[in-house]
């Protein structure tokens, strides 16, 4: 058996999970967190109205039969006063006789068959005088000696004290003991004690509590019923705009939340659905914008291919001729060359954003090893290296193994980041470290140059983004290679992270998975690199020459 509460589902036979299940279920259903609270609300209220009327009952009917029971007994021994003193018994036998009907009419009359006597101590002795009375329901302590004492000390007063009475079957049943004075003629003055049950009142004060939890029990349900439909009613509205809120999220511009009536759910779906509306109008003109902007950037770009591949031809015949022509024209050549190379370079990337932007991109995937694409990229780029006095270093624990990889799209991303590392090391030497897991490889381009702050670091993969514009280009970049080398990266189901420090380089890292379409779990290579804040690597290890030979002989 399971309830429905919200999305889930509560399984009652798995006990031992019920808190969690009921944390979730408060974190998650507002209509379940709704009725609790108020039901909890509830709770609380009726203890307290139930606490304040079980003590105002249990007072009044405590305070009614007090004063009935001060009255009877009143009444009794004032009767027995009256009986004993119309006696003009002598001796003790007639003395004992009108004791026993004074005690028959303090029964009678206080309609208790408990009644006790003590002849007052401290009186003179007398041989007529009757013995003491005790039933055995007073005794043991039922009629305390500050009771009697108060009697003693105030003949023509009563008083009164709460008790607890044994019962024929052993148990206890509360009860109020009064106490006054009865006096003989001839035998002196006697302390008279009459005892009452008040079993009547508390088994009316239990009913009444009885009474009282039914409805309380009752009125909690009825208050839970009454919230749980009127929280459904005001929830489920909310519900179907969370809902349609995460559909129109996901891409269904089209959904819209039913409107009824015309209360202020209804004016919510109405707002709600005027919102959409408008968000799906912008979104549309954004993406007709979007597109024309792409067709307008694929076609310049096709379109100046025709003109450029011209001026190249052009400008190779000159170029190739520049030695026969005056210093001024000599150096124009070679300046139309450059920046005609780069602005082919430049057409190239914008061909390629253009693509990632359209959706038209496709993988030519093949089992590649990437160190061996590393020591490919690093081979071409050695002529780049030489030229700005940077020694490259490849590392590579992992790796060897192949990989499903597109192998121009890999190429190129290592390219442009020992491209950029190159250009920013200043001379000092850059780690390409490989490494590889059961799920994932990894590159890392790791240079000591000039580094990059915070904020920097965050906008390296912006397009045409440079961190100093007024830094001289070594290899006519053109400011796309780092965007396109991210979406070749994301193409393939991985990342590109970065590290940098100012003065301490940076570290670029990608990370793709063995197996194109499955999980790659953590990177192989640690970020920040194992010796963030270092300006210079540590040296490699010389090893013997004999270790040296053995090697090479291996």
């Amino acid at each position: 058996m399971a309830v429905r509460a919200g999305a889930r589902r509560f399984e009652w036979r798995s006990w031992r999970s019920w808190p969690q299940q009921l944390g979730m279920l408060w974190r998650q259903s507002l209509q379940f967190r709704t009725v609790l609270i108020s039901l909890g609300l509830s709770s609380v209220a009726i203890l307290l109205t139930g606490i304040y009327l079980s003590t105002s009952v249990s007072n009044n009917l405590f305070q009614a039969r007090l004063e009935q029971v001060l009255g009877d007994s009143a009444r009794a021994v004032a009767s027995a006063q009256q009986l004993v003193d119309a006696s003009d018994a002598t001796d003790r036998a007639a003395v004992l006789g009108v004791m026993n009907s004074a005690r028959n009419a303090m029964s009678t009359g206080a309609a208790s068959r408990q009644v006790a006597g003590f002849r007052v101590p401290g009186q003179e002795p007398s041989s007529v005088a009757p013995l003491d009375f005790v039933p055995s329901s007073l005794r043991s302590g039922v009629i305390t000696p500050e009771l009697r004492e108060s009697v003693r000390e105030h003949p023509d007063e009563q008083f009164w004290q709460s008790v607890s009475l044994q019962t024929p079957e052993g148990g206890t049943v509360p009860g109020i003991v009064v106490g006054s004075q009865l006096v003989l003629p001839t035998a002196g003055r006697y302390e008279i004690y009459i005892a009452y049950s008040l079993a009547d009142a508390e088994q009316t004060l239990g009913f009444v509590q009885q009474t009282a939890g039914i409805a309380a029990i009752a009125l909690l349900l009825l208050i839970g019923a009454v919230t749980w439909v009127v929280v459904r009613l005001v929830v489920t509205p909310i519900r179907v705009a969370a809902e349609t809120s995460e559909r129109l999220a996901e891409g269904e511009l089209e959904v819209r939340i039913p409107e009824k009536g015309e209360d202020v759910i209804a004016t919510l779906a109405r707002s709600f659905n005027g919102m959409a509306d408008s968000l799906q109008a912008q979104i549309s003109k954004l993406a007709d914008l979007s597109e024309v902007q792409q067709r307008f950037v694929s076609d310049v770009s096709h379109e100046l291919r025709t003109p450029l591949t011209t001026i190249r031809l052009a400008g190779d015949v000159l170029y190739d001729q520049r030695a026969s022509f005056p210093p001024a024209t000599e150096r124009t050549a070679e300046l139309l060359h450059t920046q005609v190379e780069r602005f082919e370079l430049l057409l190239a990337d914008l061909l390629e954003i253009s693509r990632y932007d359209a959706g038209s991109v496709g993988l030519d995937l093949e089992a590649t090893s990437l160190v061996h694409i590393a020591e490919e990229t690093i081979e071409t780029m050695s002529g780049l290296a030489e030229q700005n006095g940077t020694e490259v270093r490849l590392v590579a624990p992992g790796g060897h193994l192949p990989a499903e990889l597109d192998p121009r799209r890999i190429r190129r991303i290592v390219s442009n980041l020992l491209g950029n590392a190159i250009e920013h090391s200043e001379g000092k030497p850059i780690i390409v470290t490989v490494d590889s897991t059961s799920t994932a490889v990894a590159l890392t381009v790791r240079d000591y140059g000039v580094g990059m702050k915070e904020h920097e670091a965050a906008l390296v993969f912006d397009r045409f983004w440079r961190a100093d514009p007024s830094r001289k280009r070594t290899i006519g970049g053109t400011g796309l290679g780092l965007p396109i080398s991210l979406e070749d990266a994301l193409l393939h189901g991985g990342t590109i992270d970065v590290w940098s420090a100012p003065r301490a380089g940076s570290a670029f890292r990608v990370t793709l998975p063995r197996v194109h379409g499955r999980p790659m779990g953590e990177s192989p290579v640690p970020l920040p690199p194992e010796d963030a804040g270092a300006t210079r690597p540590a040296e490699p290890p010389v090893r013997p020459v004999d270790e040296a030979e053995e090697a090479a002989d291996v």
